[in-house]
This record gives C-alpha cells, structure tokens and sequence, in this order.
C-alpha cells in the first residue's frame, strides 16, 4: 500500500495550536509535552558548560534562562502569531517590563495610547518614570496626527493594545505601524484580548507583540505567564547609537546582539533581560499554557459570539446608560473592528449602568454567574467595577476623562450557555434598578 500524499499548504490556525513547536524533542518519545521540573541541567563535561552559557541555543543551563517545557510554549505561541520566536516570562505584566526593558535606558521616551491597561499605564508613568524613562499618553490613538506630534528626538518605542481594555477600543494597527517606522522606531502591541486568533498584530506590521498569557491563552484561571514575541523585520542598527543595548554594547566576543544573533537580536537581549530581572516561568505554568492553547480557537470563537450577544441585549436595556463593545455599531471603532477582526469582536466588553456606584454594587451582589474579580479570559464569565479595583488610583476627573464611571462594569464572557447568562444579567440589572431611587434614574442623562 503506498504512503499517503502529502501537501506542502500551510497549516490552519485549529491545526497549528495542536502541533507547531511541541513534537520530537523529547528523548523518550512522549507525545504531550513533559512538565521538566527541575532547578538545573546536567553538562556533558567543562566544555559543554562553556557552551551552553555562551549560546543558550546549545542547550540548557539553568531554568531562569530556559526550560524545555518552556520552550515548547515558546514555540507554539511564536508559530500562531506569525513570529520568528517568543519569549515566556513569568506574568503579563513580565512580559510588557521585559519588552521594554530590552530596548530603553534612562533619557529614553515612549509614546503610548491613553487608554492602555491600567497597570502598563502606571508601569510606564510611574516605574519607568523613576528610572528617568518619560512616557507621553495619546489622548485619541485614531488620530494619527497625535501620535506624530508626541514623538520626539528621544522617543524609541511606540506603546498600545490591540483591544483595549476595559473600553474596547480597537488599534488601526497598520496605521500606527507606519508612523513608527517613519520614525525609526518599533511598535509593541498587547494582544492579550485578541489573542492570535482574533488578530495577529505583526501581520499588519506591529514589530513585537507581548501577552498576559494568564488570561485567553491559558484559559482556565489556573496559570500565571506571559509572552514576548518578536516580528525579527524591525532593522535595530538601522540608526547608529539609538538601540544601544541590542545594536551598540559589545559582548565579550567583540560583537553587539544584531551580529551575533542577526534577525533574533532582540529576543536574545530580551532573554538576557529577563534572565538578569528574573521572571522566569514555572514548568508546571508553562505546560498548564500549552494545554489551554490546544483549545484557543473554540473558546474564543464560542467567547466572542457569546459576548456579542450579551452586548446588544444589554444596550436595548433602559437600566444601561451605554455599552462599550466594538462589535455594536454604536462603538466608535466598530469601523476598524469590522476590518481588522472579522473573526470576532473578543470577549470582554463594558457598560455603564444607569445608577452609579449602588447600581454597581447591587449588580454585583446579585448574578450568580458572573464571578466578581479582577481577572479575564477565563471559561468562566467575570464582573469588574473598575473605578474601585484597577483604576482606583486615578482622581475623578481623569476616570470622567477616560469614561470609567462609577457605574461601569467589566464584562468578561466565558462558555457558559447565553440564555443562562442573560438571565444572569438580569437577574442584575433588576437589583441594580431597585437599588436606585427612581428620581435619581430620572436625573441621568438619556
């Protein structure tokens, strides 16, 4: 009987998350990947120690500078974003530092979108600021004028979410891709809320792509990790002295990362990063990853129809002032949405109910369903009151600015059945109704 043919077509995204990355490394011929929990690696005698500490591609070391289990993850996640290799990091919040980190020194600046994550924001304005690194925030990151006007002779990276979160807005990702490159300087994407399914940012020209990989890619609340990823197109040295540390400090075989390490460059200095800072992965997170990412593309795709649902029932609802969901027409990016994510919306949204804070709070107090914490991604739907969690910190007038009231809820949709989650929902709104006086209702603005 003769061998099957073969084709030589590219894989599909179902495929990929099953296979890229994790087969044939082990020695015993395991089909799942191992969970390699071990603090060291034994070496062949002196020289293969040598080795392996000059080059980490010659095997492994130490755990904080990679892992087996870890670098199977690595792969699979660098395969499904259309990268030439990533980096797995212990957390979202990691990653993002590692990223930026990898490229910055004191004098440096950023140019990032106002409405980033809360934590990233505060790591840029606040952390990074005390390191003499200034960040300058876009107000409107539709504008592209705005962007052009906040570079400066200093600026060496441009900062923003694919999807924002917690308002949705959606990135005009070859839009801003070009004004960077005009400028000589990367563009660093979070796509925690898209994941690569939804939207690949380096396809539409992003140079480096980073994850929160607690969230969608792991999947099941279970796992902390995140994930750098690297384009390999963007040129380091194309400026003498701007990227000093990937393109301008020698090692001690007198070359800088770009020679040694060519189109890798900057994954080989973030690795050296992130091995110094130490957030290095447990095996065990790296392994409970690539379980969750064997399933990516059903649960998001069955997420973000759900979310879709959810969301325009809760806009014809007269207890809610508004929703905040690119896949509704209402949203002001539902433009962008329609031509950058045809395969959903993604699965968290906003809306902001009629009541304020009581309203919030008795909504809260009531669904059965929806989980109050501050996580997403999970299998599991989630509820946020952002004013009082992750955006506590920001005076009154900033949070009415950014349009985080005192009656905005994060939504974060799992896989539970729809029906049973509108009757979640309203089973919530019902008490958020009761909660506030009539008159105060009457006094909101239509």
């Amino acid at each position: 009987m003769s061998a099957p043919e073969t084709s030589d077509a590219p894989l599909a995204f179902a495929t990929r998350q099953l296979h890229a990355g994790a087969r044939g490394f082990d020695a015993h011929g395991a089909r799942a990947t191992p969970i390699y929990l071990t603090a060291g690696f034994e070496f062949d005698d002196l020289g293969d120690g040598e080795a392996r500490f000059a080059d980490p591609d010659t095997g492994y070391s130490y755990p904080r500078v990679g892992n087996p289990t870890a670098a199977a993850a690595e792969r699979r996640v660098a395969d499904l974003e259309g990268g030439i290799g990533a980096l797995l990091v212990g957390s979202g919040q990691a990653a993002t530092t590692t990223a930026l980190l990898t490229i910055l020194e004191a004098g440096d600046h950023v140019v990032a979108a106002s409405g980033i994550y809360e934590g990233t924001r505060e790591l840029l304005r606040s952390d990074l600021g005390r390191l003499g690194i200034t960040t300058d925030f876009v107000a409107d990151p539709r504008d592209p004028g705005a962007w052009e006007a906040a570079i400066g002779p200093h600026t060496r990276a441009l900062v923003a979410e694919s999807i924002a979160n917690p308002r949705g807005g959606v990135l005009d990702v070859p839009a801003v891709a070009a004004i960077a490159h005009r400028h000589g300087i990367p563009l660093i994407v979070d796509s925690t809320l898209a994941t690569p399914y939804l939207l690949r940012p380096l396809e539409l020209g992003a140079d480096i792509v980073v994850h929160s990989a607690s969230k969608f890619l792991a999947g099941h609340g279970t796992a902390l990790g995140g994930v750098v990823v690297d384009g390999g197109r963007f040129r380091w040295d194309a400026v003498p002295g701007r990227f000093r540390q990937i393109a301008g400090e020698r090692g001690p075989d007198g070359r800088t990362f770009v020679e040694r390490s060519g189109e890798r460059a900057f994954l080989s200095a973030a690795r050296r990063i992130a091995m110094r800072f130490g957030p290095a992965p447990s095996p065990l997170n790296a392994f409970l990853l690539l379980q969750g990412i064997e399933t990516l593309s059903l649960r998001v795709e069955r997420q973000s129809g759900t979310a879709a649902q959810l969301a325009a029932w809760l806009e014809r609802r007269p207890e809610v002032v508004g929703v905040d969901y690119s896949g509704l027409p209402s949203h002001p990016d539902h433009d962008l949405a329609v031509r950058l994510l045809p395969h959903g919306r993604g699965a968290l949204f906003s809306f902001t109910l009629a009541g304020g804070r009581a309203a919030a709070a008795a909504f809260t107090d009531a669904v059965r369903l929806f989980t109050p914490m501050t996580h997403l991604g999970d299998v599991r739907s989630l509820v946020l009151h952002p004013a009082s969690t992750t955006h506590a910190q920001r005076a009154d007038d900033e949070l009415e600015r950014i349009g985080i009231g005192p009656g905005l809820l994060r939504l974060s949709i799992g896989l539970e059945d729809a029906a049973d989650l509108i009757a979640d929902l309203d089973r919530g709104l019902a008490a958020a109704a009761a909660a506030v006086p009539a008159r105060e209702l009457e006094a909101v603005p239509a």
